[in-house]
C-alpha cells in the first residue's frame, strides 16, 4: 500500500502575511508538525511507501523531512504550478498512482485521530471513502451523500432534488485499488487536457464515483476527532479541541 500526501498548496486562507507564509503541513501542534504526524501514523498503520506532492516552498518541507529523519525513504514530486488547483498536483503524481497496489490519497492539512487512518487501511484491497456524519452544515464541508450505501454526491453544494439517505462530511482521504487508481488518473488527465487544471481534485473523485466503474465502500468515522485546517479559527480549534483528544505520538526525530 502506498500513501500519496498532497502538500503543494499556498494555504492562502490562513491569512498569513506574505513574508510569513509556509506550507500547512509544517503547522505544529504540541511541538510536532502535521507532516511528522502523518508519517508516524502511517508507519504505525504499516504504510512506509510514501510519496509527498510538494509545490509551495518545497525546500522548507524537505528540510523538515531531513529533521524528522524518518527511517524510510520518502519520495518527493514537485508541482511547479502549485498556484493552480489540486487536480494538477494529483496529475504530477500520476506515476505513483499507477504503480500498482492500493493507494491512499491524503490531504496534508488534516489533524486526525489514529482511528481515521485505521479505518482507511483496514482489510485487503478495497476502494474506500470516509464519512463523518457529525459535521457542521454550511458551504465549506465537502459533503458525501449515500443512497443505499452507494455514493451519489461528493460536493460542497448539493442539488436541491438530490435523493440520499445518508449525509456526512468527507474526510480528505481516499483509498483506491490499482485499477481504480488508473481510472482516476485518466479522469485527472482529462481535466488537465481540457483546461480545468485549476479544479479541486475532489471533483475528479466525484466523477469517478458517479460513473460507477468501481465499487466503493464507506467507513463511518463519526466520533473520531479530526479537522481540516484551512482558516485561522481552524488552527485554534485544532489546538484547543482536537489535539487534547488525540493519543500522544512520540517524535520520530533522531
Amino acid at each position: 500500500m502506498r500513501a500519496i500526501i498532497l502538500a503543494a498548496g499556498l494555504g492562502l486562507r490562513l491569512q498569513q502575511p506574505p513574508q510569513a507564509q509556509f506550507p500547512k503541513c509544517l503547522l505544529q501542534f504540541d511541538g510536532m508538525s502535521l507532516l511528522e504526524r502523518h508519517l508516524q501514523m502511517l508507519e504505525t498503520a504499516g504504510v512506509t511507501d510514501v510519496v509527498l506532492a510538494l509545490g509551495f516552498q518545497p525546500e522548507a518541507v524537505q528540510a523538515e523531512l531531513a529533521r524528522i529523519n524518518w527511517p524510510h525513504a520518502v519520495e518527493t514530486v514537485i508541482n511547479s504550478r502549485f498556484d493552480l488547483g489540486s487536480v494538477l498536483t494529483v496529475h504530477t503524481v500520476a506515476d505513483a498512482l499507477t504503480r500498482g497496489g492500493d493507494v491512499l490519497l491524503m490531504d496534508a492539512d488534516v489533524l486526525y485521530d489514529e482511528r481515521i487512518l485505521s479505518a482507511l487501511v483496514a482489510g485487503k484491497t478495497v476502494n474506500r471513502l470516509l464519512i463523518d456524519r457529525d459535521f457542521e452544515a454550511g458551504d465549506e464541508p465537502v459533503k458525501l451523500c449515500l443512497q443505499d450505501g452507494v455514493p451519489v454526491e461528493l460536493r460542497k453544494q448539493l442539488a436541491v432534488n438530490l435523493e440520499y439517505d445518508t449525509i456526512g462530511e468527507s474526510v480528505g482521504f481516499f483509498r483506491f485499488q490499482q485499477d481504480t487508481a488508473r481510472r482516476f488518473t485518466e479522469i485527472v488527465a482529462g481535466y488537465v487536457d481540457s483546461g480545468r487544471a485549476n479544479m479541486p481534485h475532489e471533483e475528479a473523485v466525484r466523477d469517478l464515483l458517479l460513473e460507477r466503474s468501481s465499487v466503493f465502500d464507506t467507513a463511518d468515522v463519526t466520533g473520531a476527532p479530526w479537522i481540516e485546517i484551512d482558516f485561522p479559527n481552524d488552527v485554534a480549534r485544532a489546538t484547543n479541541e482536537i489535539l487534547p483528544q488525540l493519543q500522544p505520538l512520540v517524535s520520530a526525530s533522531r
